[in-house]
Order: structure tokens, then C-alpha cells, then sequence
């Protein structure tokens, strides 16, 4: 990754519902940069493992579909074989099979792969995940770490999902936490150079000038 490229990129992290989304693509409108979520890519190779029907444990199966995946993220909605399934990758059946298939060593190898090109092509960009400053950008100028209190962050998802259901919500963010946060490849991790901002009783407005000042 080249230094221009490194100099142009804002990696965001963090665990489910801790406003990674919401504030990505408000930095990247403010600062008319592209905005890409690494998340949605990994939902993306769970959707169609899915829909093919394998064995998702089976990471050389699974990994065919991550290198044969045709992916394109615009302006936040996820294009999958040249079909909007910007809703089917949030599936409840999608979130379930996530944390699997995001923990396949083989299948992150060339998701990160594919990110830094990304970046490369855009010459930059907002990117945002659990893995972006600790092992894809671990040179980008600005770093931070998203977090929100566990009611916040259920709270949050459940509306995304547009579900009641938020004691359900909250039990599968902490499966998916100790899920991310356990694995031995890329686990979810606060880079030590990174900027920990808490969203709890923090705005949108509020966490995004924040992260302008840094970038600035």
C-alpha cells in the first residue's frame, strides 16, 4: 500500500451496533471519499454459501465462493452477482453464519486481499470493520475504535433489523463479540494506536467532528 493511499484512509472499528455504519458514511460524504463496509463482503460470501447450499464449515467450499464472488459496494448498497441483496445479507440466517465464515484464515486472506485494492483503485477511502487498522490499513493516518454501551448497541441493531425482538438482538451481538474477539486470525482488537471513542451518549454529528479533527 502506497503512502498516498495510507494518507487518504480513515479505518473504522469496532463491534456490531456501535455506530461503525452510520458514521463511515457520514465521514465519507463529508470528505467526498468513497465509504466501504468490509463487514458486508464477509455477509456477502455467507449469503451465497447460503443460497448454494454448502457446508459452510467447509472453508475450501467456502473460500471458492469468496474467490470466485462477484462484490460491488456503491453509495452503501452491496451488490452480489449483479443483484441488489443490500436486505438479504442481513438476514437473521446471514448473521448466524457470519462469525463462521468471517473466522476461515483462508477466507480473510483474500477478503484483506481484496479490500486493499479496493483502496489502491479509490486512491483512498472510509473503510470500516474489526480488523482495518489492526491487519488491512495498519498504516492509515487515522485510526479509530468505535464502542457503545451493550444496551445501546441492542438497541441499535434491533432497529436496523427492524425487530421488537431486543433481548434476542443483544444475545446474538454477544455471541458474535466473543466470536470476533476470540478467533485466532484477525480477532477484533483496538489497535494500540488507535482513537477509542465510546457513541453511547455521543451524536452522529458529535463522533464525526471528531474524527475530522483527527484526519485534519
Amino acid at each position: 500500500m502506497n503512502d498516498s493511499t495510507n494518507e487518504r484512509i480513515i479505518a473504522i472499528d469496532g463491534p456490531a451496533g456501535s455506530g461503525k455504519s452510520t458514521i463511515a458514511k457520514a465521514l465519507a460524504k463529508k470528505l467526498n471519499l468513497d465509504y466501504l463496509d468490509t463487514g458486508a463482503m464477509y455477509r456477502a460470501v455467507a449469503f451465497v454459501s447460503l443460497q448454494q447450499k454448502l457446508e459452510v464449515s467447509n472453508e475450501q467450499e467456502v473460500l471458492k465462493v469468496a474467490k470466485e464472488l462477484d462484490f460491488n459496494f456503491d453509495d452503501g448498497i452491496c451488490v452480489v452477482h449483479g443483484k441488489d441483496a443490500s436486505k438479504e445479507i442481513r438476514s437473521s440466517e446471514v448473521t448466524e453464519t457470519v462469525s463462521v465464515v468471517a473466522a476461515m484464515p483462508e477466507v480473510r486472506k483474500e477478503m484483506v486481499k481484496r479490500q486493499r485494492t479496493w483502496a489502491e483503485e479509490k486512491g483512498g477511502g472510509v473503510v470500516e470493520g474489526r480488523d482495518i487498522g489492526s491487519v488491512v490499513f495498519p498504516e492509515a493516518k487515522v485510526k479509530v475504535y468505535l464502542t457503545a454501551s451493550e444496551e445501546i448497541r441492542a438497541e441499535r441493531r434491533t432497529e436496523q433489523e427492524e425487530t421488537v425482538d431486543t433481548s434476542g438482538v443483544a444475545d446474538s451481538i454477544r455471541k458474535r463479540d466473543e466470536a470476533d474477539k476470540g478467533r485466532s486470525t484477525s480477532p477484533l482488537v483496538r489497535s494500540d494506536d488507535a482513537i477509542e471513542l465510546d457513541t453511547t451518549l455521543m451524536g452522529i454529528e458529535e463522533t464525526v467532528e471528531k474524527i475530522l479533527e483527527l484526519f485534519r
